[in-house]
């Protein structure tokens, strides 16, 4: 069994709501993403999503396009993000590790190469924007043959056979965009969301995982009435950018927003 599917099962039997926190490897500078990962488990955070710097992030807003701009400032690669993990699982073996990206880094290396690299590390899943369903079938069997999950996103567009097409590669979970638009936006329409995720719900018995617009506790806690887990990504990086001159207070001040979300997800559990 696959961490992240362990992860869910146990959240299921607590009737809790899984917290999921992007933050973008080597942003501000590589030597503090291991310390802020910890952190954001202190925090209460289930599972991390850790974004492979890339240049053109084109499901990103500017809040996180500026992340993978400070990250790669220090020449931050997916050889160095796999490290980073590794790093982090010398003190934490049991919290899941998504990365998120792009395809262009994964193919440089080659799904192969990619794949024994996540094994070594402790990677739990890959979360590849451009890379859909009809394109992922060879990663996809590289990654399911290793017990590594593929995530796919799914948009508030997506049609009842799309979402079916997506379910049917996916395992670990499906994550679906709240909003059209990229990371950043904002406007929740929690009917509109709810309605969404029981349609997914009708195609996989994967859990479903709920991101972009989610703010603070009280949007997270709203999403969390509606999904099997919350994903913050821009709101923790913005706070992040804030402190990149003040490196030393990230940690702290990141583990204090995800004290917040958890606390008002549980609120509602």
């Amino acid at each position: 069994m696959s961490r992240i599917k362990q992860r869910f099962e146990e959240l299921a039997l607590g009737k809790r709501t899984a917290l999921i926190p992007f933050i973008t490897a080597g942003d501000p500078h590589p030597d503090y993403t291991v310390s802020c990962m910890h952190a954001l488990v202190k925090g209460g955070a289930d599972i991390l999503e850790l974004g492979v710097p890339f240049s053109d992030p084109m499901a990103d807003g500017p809040v996180i396009q500026h992340a993978s701009e400070r990250a790669l400032k220090h020449h931050v690669s997916l050889t160095d993000v796999m490290k980073m993990v590794k790093e982090f699982r010398e003190q934490d073996q049991t919290t899941p590790v998504i990365l998120m990206g792009y395809c262009n880094p994964i193919e440089i290396k080659g799904y192969d190469e990619v794949v024994t690299a996540a094994i070594e590390s402790g990677v739990d899943g890959f979360l590849t924007v451009d890379l859909p369903p009809e394109e992922a079938e060879d990663f996809n069997q590289r990654l399911k043959a290793a017990g590594i999950d593929p995530v796919f996103l799914i948009a508030p567009t997506s049609t009842d056979e799309r979402i079916e097409a997506i379910c049917r590669s996916a395992s670990g979970f499906v994550y679906y965009v709240s909003l059209k638009g990229v990371t950043g936006s904002s406007q929740l329409d929690t009917s509109s969301i709810k309605k969404k995720v029981d349609l997914i719900r009708k195609h996989t018995d994967l859990p479903v995982g709920v991101g972009f617009g989610i703010k603070d506790g009280k949007t997270a806690a709203t999403v969390a009435r509606v999904s099997d887990a919350v994903v913050v990504g821009s709101a923790l990086v913005s706070r992040m950018e804030a402190l990149q001159d003040q490196p030393d207070k990230i940690s702290d001040e990141i583990q204090g927003f995800m004290a917040e979300l958890r606390d008002a997800i549980d609120a509602v559990a």
